[in-house]
């Protein structure tokens, strides 16, 4: 709710603290006093245009700000983490009201302080201005996401945003409660788009993206033909390098088999005792010693020695006359060529070359616009078409049941503010194109028709109301809400809802308010004492002339809480414009009343 309103130099006024109620308050004041101001001031923190002809006379800024106090819930969902569910008042995210602006406060990098979030802003007499979220600069759009998540203001020129389709969408999802309805289409939806989107690239290839399939065909084709073996390169160059350095291998093993074993070699060819017979002979020389210790010791380790020539020489055997020919030479020379031209292309090693390939199967699939291909994309189109169609249906008939209900009920209300004849229609009809009916939000087309006296035509909203009888009707719709759906963590302000309403009507219009204030923060501007006295605070607005020492800075707006006696003379002024002991007394009279 909004926990504070602070003013500097806007207008008249040039200086204001306002702590409206958690339930009802009431602005109040004679008619010129600069009551708007405070609802330039609260659209001001909510991002709308600067102009700087609404500062003060003689001051360089206007500057305002908003403090609101958020649940403890909605503090909380900022780390719930359940950001993705769709069909909420924010199309990117589950949250709406207090955690959705705790959210896109996130967003912008400011989190609540104690509970609160400030919203500030600066207007410079030169025109420029400045967005303020929680001490850090922001764009004004910023603040105008965050605050249209707590405030809603129905005034004059307000009212003209329920004329959108897409409000009107908005405001009977929220009455029907269709959250789960509509996250189930938007899901559909999603996957439906996505693939369209696919068939669409698919379908519009220019000649560029066919060249490219046509490279990755190519390219894919060539790879598997040459059919490249991880590591097969580095293994073949070292058989190369073997086969080339061939004659040098013999000689070099033939040399060190004889020197360590001469049986493995041409006994001819050997040249003396070889080392592992001379290891024996002195073996047999240690063993013949019949004195133990040391002499044996010594013998198990020349035996232990031995043991690991005859390794080394079982080795050295196996590589002789392993070399290869100089045919094999040509073709490990020939597939290393291979090899090396596809490390050049798509390397630098096979590795990468295969990796390469892969993705470029997987690229192809949606670069190769085939026949086959369209037709099989096409075909899971149609399952998608199929499912997306049957939540929409869904969807549909929650709606439908939702606007019956919400037009009947919001025509009774208006009945009891002073709008006799007037009534309400909520349509929901199934969107006028044959090929697609489908949309991001469904199937419906949704209109707010309403008639506000008997014989009127039924118009479109906005098109057939006063500002007055608009603010009523928007009374009268949020009154439904609430009562439907419960409490609304929102702030509500409304603006010339008394218009043309006077007598009975007014205590009626007053009594509604109230009792829109059980589940919502209202604020109400109203010339009405039959409106006021329900309010559970109580602000008067009151125009004052300049100081005679400086009366440059013309007339001077002041705002003060009314409570107790003062209270009652505003009531009493408010009726009959006098302070009278009977108009006293009637004030008196109306806010003992004026209790639900």
């Amino acid at each position: 709710m909004l926990e504070e309103l602070d003013i500097r130099n806007l207008g008249p006024i040039r200086e204001a603290t306002i702590a409206p109620a958690a339930g009802m308050t009431a602005i109040t004041g004679e008619t010129g006093a600069g009551k708007s101001m405070l609802l330039s001031a609260i659209r001001l923190v909510s991002g709308g245009a600067a102009e700087s002809s609404r500062v003060s006379a003689g001051a360089d800024e206007a500057w305002a700000q908003a403090i609101f106090a958020l649940s403890d819930d909605a503090v909380a969902s900022e780390h719930s983490g359940d950001t993705n569910d769709a069909g909420s008042g924010d199309a990117d995210s589950g949250f709406t009201g207090a955690a959705a602006a705790v959210a896109k406060a996130h967003d912008a990098g400011v989190d609540p302080e104690d509970g609160e979030l400030f919203l500030s802003r600066t207007v410079r007499a030169s025109g420029r201005s400045r967005a303020v979220l929680g001490g850090k600069s922001v764009p004004r759009s910023v603040l105008g996401a965050i605050a249209g998540e707590l405030v809603t203001i129905h005034g004059q020129t307000d009212q003209l945003k329920i004329a959108a389709a897409a409000r009107q969408r908005e405001f009977l999802d929220r009455v029907a409660g269709d959250k789960a309805e509509l996250a189930a289409y938007r899901k559909a939806w999603d996957a439906l788009a996505a693939m369209d989107e696919r068939l669409e690239r698919l379908r519009s290839q220019e000649s560029s993206a066919r060249q490219q399939a046509d490279y990755l065909r190519e390219s894919i084709d060539r790879i598997n033909r040459t059919d490249p073996q991880p590591g097969e390169d580095e293994e073949l160059k070292a058989r190369r390098e073997r086969i080339e350095n061939a004659a040098d291998i013999a000689q070099g093993v033939g040399s060190a088999l004889g020197a360590l074993d001469a049986s493995q070699v041409d006994v001819d060819a050997a040249d003396g005792a070889s080392a592992v017979e001379l290891i024996n002979h002195a073996v047999t020389s240690l063993r013949a010693i019949r004195v133990g210790g040391t002499f044996a010791e010594q013998a198990d380790r020349l035996e232990s020695i031995n043991a690991d020539l005859g390794d080394v020489v079982f080795a050295l055997s196996q590589e002789l006359g392993d070399e290869g020919s100089v045919e094999d030479l040509d073709q490990i020379n020939g597939r290393i060529h291979e090899l090396g031209d596809l490390t050049r292309r798509w390397g630098p090693t096979l590795a990468d070359v295969l990796a390469w390939r892969d993705k470029a199967a997987f690229d192809l699939e949606d670069l190769d616009a085939s026949p086959e291909k369209v037709a099989e994309l096409e075909s899971e189109r149609q399952t998608l078409y199929d499912a997306a169609l049957a939540a929409a249906d869904v969807l549909s008939a929650a709606r439908v049941a939702a606007a019956a209900d919400l037009g009947a009920r919001v025509t009774e209300e208006l009945g009891s503010l002073a709008m006799l004849g007037a009534s309400l229609e909520v349509r929901v009809t199934p969107r006028d194109k044959a090929d697609d009916p489908l949309g991001p939000y469904g199937r419906d087309d949704i209109a707010f028709l309403f008639t506000p006296f008997e014989g009127s035509p039924q118009l479109p909203m906005g098109k057939s109301a006063s500002g007055g009888e608009l603010s009523r009707l928007m009374l009268a719709l949020e009154l439904v809400a609430a009562d439907t759906r419960g409490g609304a963590d929102q702030t509500f302000i409304f603006d010339e809802v008394d218009a043309g309403v006077g007598g009975k009507a007014a205590v009626e219009l007053g009594k509604r308010l109230a009792r829109l204030a059980r589940s919502a923060q209202v604020i109400v501007v109203t010339h009405l004492a039959q409106v006021a006295s329900w309010a559970d605070a109580q602000f008067v607005v009151t125009k004052e002339p300049p100081d005679a020492d400086d009366d440059d800075l013309g007339v001077v707006t002041t705002i003060a809480e009314v409570s107790g006696e003062t209270r009652v003379h505003e009531i009493a002024r408010m009726l009959s414009g006098s302070e009278s002991e009977a108009s006293l007394d009637h004030a008196r009279e109306l806010l003992k009343e004026s209790v639900l």
